[in-house]
């Protein structure tokens, strides 16, 4: 918690152009105010009463036509980045669900993982489903092996926005958010 309030009392001040002790959060922009709220995590920025006012109008804002995203130039922390799901686990890739025309691809909503395995000629010529997986089964020259892919849902992430902020040393640091109400 505490490189975090470092960070937060920093941008208010760079916001601001004023040193750190008399820097006040509501005083900054709306971009600043946007970030400082997004980079909060215990609590959240739904548990910061100054925080709901701009989250709000952001959230508000992003329904309109032409939106553009608001900006605290200062941090140098710019647009926020996205990422709908959480990471693959080791030993499986990412999948797609969907394929279109045109190898066209829908969302990257599966972890696929190939295993090796021999299964009785019955077996080898099925695609199944169990709960939550797929599995399609192909199989090598002479029929004695049989490679399984087996697709399992992609864990979808709680909160899936992020802004890359630089530390003091100007390395950055990545602070996860949502904007659900």
């Amino acid at each position: 918690m505490r490189p975090l309030v470092i960070i937060v009392a920093t941008l208010i001040g760079i916001a601001l152009g004023t040193p750190v002790g008399g820097a006040k959060a509501e005083d900054a922009s709306w971009g600043c105010q946007v970030l400082l709220c997004a980079a909060s995590k215990n609590p959240s920025w739904h548990g910061v009463a100054y925080c709901v006012p701009p989250m709000t109008k952001l959230i508000a804002a992003m329904k309109e036509p032409g939106f553009s995203w608001p900006i605290c130039h200062e941090a140098k922390a710019g647009k926020p980045g996205r990422e709908n799901y959480e990471d693959c686990p080791a030993g499986t890739t990412v999948g797609y669900s969907s394929q279109g025309d045109g190898g066209w691809r829908g969302e990257p909503d599966q972890c696929i993982k190939t295993v090796d395995v021999c299964r009785s000629p019955i077996e080898r010529n099925a695609h199944t489903r169990q709960s939550g997986t797929t599995i399609e089964r192909s199989f090598g020259n002479g029929h004695d092996a049989c490679i399984q892919h087996v697709a399992t849902p992609r864990p979808r992430r709680a909160d899936p926005y992020f802004f890359d902020i630089p530390n003091h040393q100007g390395v950055k640091e990545r602070f996860w958010f949502n904007l659900d109400h």
